[in-house]
C-alpha cells in the first residue's frame, strides 16, 4: 500500500482551512479524510472559534471513527462526527447561525472485501479501477447555483443547507442523509484519490487534463507535485482567477490499494 498526501494554503496571510489525514488500523483496511473549511464572509459567523478549529475537530472525529467502528456506515459516522464537533462548541457560540462553522467531506475506507464512500459538497473523490479507467464521484449541487447567485452573500446564505440549494457539514447531524455514498468491491479499485476544489480546479476549472490524467499526475508526481502544477496555473496572469479566488487552500490524498 501507498499513500500519499499534502497541503497548503492558498495565502500566507490566512490560516489553511482544508484538513486530511491517512491512517492504515491495525485491524487493516484503511481510512481517508478530506475535508474543505467553507470560508465565510467578511462579518459575524456566530463561532468564537473559526473555521480551522473546526476543520481539524471535524476530522479527527471522523478519522477516528471510521478506523474504529467498522460496524457503522460512513453517513452515521458523519452524522456523529458532526454531533460531537458541535457539542465542543455550543455552550460558547451560536450554532444556528447560516454561517456557522462549515465543510466539504471526502471519507474513503475499505477493508479486504470492500472500498467505501461518502461526498458532501463540492470536494471530489477520484476512483480508478484496475484496467486504469478513473471514475469521478461527486456532489454536484454546488455546481448547479448560478454563479451570479453566488455573488451574493444573502442568495448565497438563502441555499446554503437549504432544499433547492447545496449541503455541508456543519452542526446538523441530518446533513449526512444528503451525501453521496457508496461502496465498490476492493477487486475493482486500484487507487482513490480525494481532492479539494483547489487542487481538483487542475482539471474542473482549468481544463489541464481530466481525471484519469489527475490522477496519474498524482501517482507519478504525488499530492505536492499537483498541488504545485495547480500554483503555476494560477501564477499565469492569463488566466482569470477561478471562480471568486486566484488561489484557494489545497488538499490532496492518494492511496494505492
Amino acid at each position: 500500500m501507498r499513500i500519499d498526501l499534502a497541503t497548503a494554503p492558498g495565502s500566507q496571510e490566512r490560516p489553511n482551512e482544508d484538513w486530511v489525514s491517512a491512517s492504515a488500523p491495525s485491524s487493516g483496511g484503511g481510512v481517508l479524510v478530506a475535508l474543505d473549511g467553507v470560508t465565510p464572509p467578511a462579518g459575524d459567523d456566530g463561532c468564537v472559534h473559526g473555521v480551522p478549529w473546526f476543520t481539524a475537530r471535524l476530522g479527527v472525529r471522523l478519522t477516528e471513527l471510521s478506523g474504529s467502528r467498522r460496524d457503522m456506515p460512513l453517513d452515521r459516522i458523519l452524522a456523529e462526527a458532526v454531533r460531537a464537533t458541535a457539542e465542543a462548541h455550543h455552550e460558547t457560540c451560536d450554532l444556528s447561525h447560516v454561517r456557522t462553522p462549515q465543510a466539504t467531506v471526502v471519507v474513503v475506507r475499505w477493508d479486504e472485501a470492500y472500498v467505501e464512500h461518502l461526498v458532501l459538497s463540492d470536494s471530489v473523490l477520484l476512483l480508478q479501477a484496475p484496467g486504469g479507467e478513473v471514475t469521478a464521484v461527486l456532489d454536484d449541487r454546488l455546481d448547479r447555483v448560478p454563479r451570479e447567485v453566488l455573488r451574493s452573500v444573502a442568495a448565497t446564505d438563502a441555499l446554503r443547507n437549504a432544499e433547492g440549494g447545496f449541503f455541508t457539514a456543519a452542526a446538523d447531524p441530518a446533513v449526512a442523509a444528503r451525501a453521496v455514498t457508496g461502496r465498490t468491491p476492493r477487486g475493482r479499485v486500484r487507487a482513490v484519490a480525494a481532492l479539494t476544489d483547489g487542487a481538483s480546479r487542475w482539471t474542473d476549472t482549468f481544463g489541464e487534463g481530466d481525471w484519469a490524467e489527475c490522477l496519474a499526475v498524482l501517482r507519478k508526481e504525488g499530492a505536492e507535485g499537483l498541488i504545485g502544477r495547480v500554483r503555476a496555473v494560477e501564477a499565469d496572469p492569463a488566466r482569470p482567477p477561478a471562480r471568486h479566488k486566484r488561489h484557494d487552500d489545497a488538499s490532496a490524498v492518494y492511496a494505492e490499494l
